[in-house]
């Protein structure tokens, strides 16, 4: 009776039923595979700098030559203000925000493609592919993080007059939303790129684009208040702002773009994730 008992209570069986809402989540299932998203982190991590000399030490190198770049063409050639702060720190911050942001995007936006072959071998949240993603990119933004930090400290004690405000202590919150809208947007693109593959030649070009569009380079106190409004509209443009506001004190902040900002990045990851449900049940057929 005892051995009844204690087979009934063991079950290994696990049913596999097919999607029928448009916001199944199945955070349960993620919580599940947690081992797998940590084997999925550290198998990006050693294949992408296994074959390296440098290592993880482009992390590093690759904000800081982005940033020189920046300071030559668009601080010292072009003279685009700069609100007061030094050149190299200003394109620092935007280049380490939005280097998370891009980098997320950008490897999110082919799930479907690049892991066709397991996908189509063995059972798993399809999202765990993404999430991990979002974790590794965000190992790469916490050394730039610290490097960014390092520069910030240096340049305060040569007398630059740039302070940190209250903002600071939204950071958690400025980070978070660069997480949520760059999954929402990579998981949205990768569905739509199984039927579309031209998205998938165009997500290069399309990301410069919205760097240009998102205070990393021009900030907004540039554009005219007629048009910033509309400028606001973009997420990260609110987000980057608020993060020079936090460490500089410059910046175009306001409750209102934050909660549009906020309401927008929401909306992507609900429409990303409600496309990628539907998707991953056939995306076999088109891949």
């Amino acid at each position: 009776m005892a051995d009844g008992t204690y087979k009934e209570q063991e079950k290994w069986d696990l049913i596999i039923l097919p999607r029928r809402r448009w916001f199944e989540l199945h955070l349960r299932d993620l919580w599940r595979y947690r081992d797998l998203i940590s084997l999925f982190v550290k198998r990006d991590f050693v294949t992408f700098y296994k074959q390296t000399i440098l290592g993880p030490l482009w992390y590093i190198i690759q904000p800081i030559l982005t940033t020189i770049v920046f300071t030559v063409i668009f601080g010292k050639i072009a003279g685009i203000p700069m609100d007061g702060v030094p050149p190299f720190l200003f394109f620092l911050a935007g280049t380490v925000a939005w280097g998370y942001f891009a980098g997320c995007l950008n490897e999110t936006s082919n799930t479907f493609i690049k892991n066709a072959g397991i996908f189509g071998k063995v059972y798993f949240p399809r999202l765990t592919v993404p999430v991990s993603v979002v974790i590794i990119n965000m190992v790469k933004f916490g050394i730039q993080f610290v490097l960014f930090l390092g520069f910030y400290i240096y340049f305060i004690s040569r007398g630059s007059l740039v302070r940190p405000t209250f903002f600071i202590l939204l950071l958690p919150v400025l980070i978070l939303q660069m997480a949520v809208l760059s999954l929402g947007s990579g998981i949205l693109v990768s569905a739509l790129t199984t039927k579309y593959r031209d998205l998938a030649f165009v997500m290069t070009f399309a990301v410069q684009l919205w760097m240009y569009a998102s205070s990393v380079i021009i900030p907004a106190s540039t554009i005219p208040e007629r048009y910033r409004p509309y400028y606001m509209l973009n997420p990260m443009a609110s987000v980057i702002e608020s993060f020079r506001y936090a460490f500089f004190g410059r910046g175009i902040v306001g409750g209102t773009y934050m909660v549009i900002s906020w309401a927008l990045t929401l909306t992507i990851l609900l429409g990303g994730i409600a496309l990628f449900s539907r998707v991953e049940k056939s995306f076999m057929d088109t891949v």
